[in-house]
C-alpha cells in the first residue's frame, strides 16, 4: 500500500490514513482529493468559516450543521460529506487542515508524486507556480504536487518544505539572520 511508504502521524495522521484507505477501496481517492482541496481553499479564504472549525465555542451540533451546509453547497462526495460530519460529531474539525496535507501526501505518493508546501508572502502567480515546479522537478527527479500556503508576515521570498527539508528564502528570516549578525550572536 502506498500510505505505508510515506510517514504521516498523530491525529491528523491516523484520520488521513483512514480516509485514504476508504476512498482507495469505494474508487473516490481523486474526488475526496478534489473535495478536500476545495473544502481547505475555502477555509483559508473565510474567517468566519475558519473560525467554524478551529473554535471550541460552537457547539458540536452547530459545527455539523453549519459544515454540512456548506459541503453541500460544495457538492462533495458522499464520503467526503460523511467523513467531515464524522469529524464534526467528534468535535476534531480543528484537525482538518493537518487532514487535508497528510491526506495530499499520501495521495501524491500515491502517484508517484512529491508533495511541496510552499508558503509565500502573497499567492503565487501561474507561471512562478510553473517555475518552481520545473525547479522542484529538476532537483528531485520526480513530479511534485505543491500546495500552497500565504503568510503575509513574510515579507517577501518563499518558505518551500518537502518531505523533512525545508528551503527558507524569505525575506523575513533574512532580516533575522541579519539582525543576529549585527547583534554578534
Amino acid at each position: 500500500m502506498a500510505s505505508e511508504n510515506v510517514s504521516v502521524s498523530g491525529l491528523a495522521g491516523r484520520y488521513a490514513t483512514a480516509l485514504f484507505e476508504l476512498a482507495s477501496e469505494s474508487k473516490a481517492l481523486d474526488a475526496v482529493g478534489g473535495d478536500l482541496t476545495r473544502l481547505s481553499a475555502l477555509i483559508d479564504g473565510s474567517a468566519d468559516l475558519a473560525r467554524l472549525v478551529r473554535s471550541p465555542v460552537f457547539s458540536r451540533d452547530e459545527q455539523g450543521k453549519a459544515i454540512a451546509a456548506v459541503l453541500d453547497r460544495l457538492g462533495v462526495d458522499q464520503l467526503t460529506k460523511n467523513f467531515i460530519g464524522l469529524l464534526a460529531q467528534k468535535r476534531r474539525l480543528f484537525a482538518l487542515p493537518g487532514i487535508v496535507r497528510d491526506f495530499e501526501t499520501l495521495l501524491a505518493n500515491q502517484r508517484g508524486q512529491m508533495s511541496a508546501e510552499v508558503v509565500s508572502a502573497q499567492p503565487l502567480k501561474p507561471e512562478q507556480r510553473s517555475a518552481l515546479a520545473g525547479t522542484l522537478k529538476d532537483a528531485l527527479k520526480r513530479d511534485v504536487r505543491i500546495a500552497e500556503r500565504v503568510d503575509p508576515t513574510l515579507l517577501g521570498g518563499l518558505i518551500v518544505k518537502v518531505g523533512s527539508r525545508q528551503i527558507d528564502s524569505s525575506l523575513k528570516s533574512k532580516l533575522v539572520r541579519l539582525e543576529r549578525a549585527m547583534k554578534g550572536a
